[in-house]
């Protein structure tokens, strides 16, 4: 089906964070994003693939991990969640629930930020 002007496409999560180095800074080591922009301009662009996590520094903001469920920001779907997890762990990265099988199809793992921002990662099970 052909494009049109109403179509949506998935361009960046937007966070806000009080400490923005700190937060660039565990996209890059721990969860080996890239970041994009120059420093100084109170934003980064962190990507990885076609995911792209745009920090806004923001100090005087409600903190994520106040928010409770609403600290979640993203879902992504990878192709090996076992490879994926295996690889944050071993930089360091917020795990706060391992792989699991979940009965909607999906085979899911947790990631944490340090100031509280939750992103779930997961993959499509073989269907019988």
């Amino acid at each position: 089906m052909p494009e049109t002007v109403s179509d949506l496409r998935s361009f960046s999560f937007v966070l806000a964070v009080p400490n923005l180095e700190r937060s660039a800074s565990y996209f890059r080591d721990a969860l080996g994003f890239r970041l994009e922009w120059p420093e100084g301009s109170g934003w980064q662009l962190a990507s990885r693939g076609a995911v792209r996590i745009m920090m806004g520094h923001c100090p005087d903001a409600m903190a994520p991990s106040a928010t409770g469920d609403h600290s979640y920001f993203g879902y992504v779907k990878v192709n090996d969640a076992d490879a994926l997890h295996d690889e944050f762990v071993s930089r360091g990265a917020i795990i706060l629930q391992p792989p699991a099988d979940k009965p909607h199809g999906m085979r899911e793992f947790l990631v944490g930020t340090p100031d509280g921002h939750r992103m779930m990662i997961g993959q499509e099970l073989a269907r019988p």
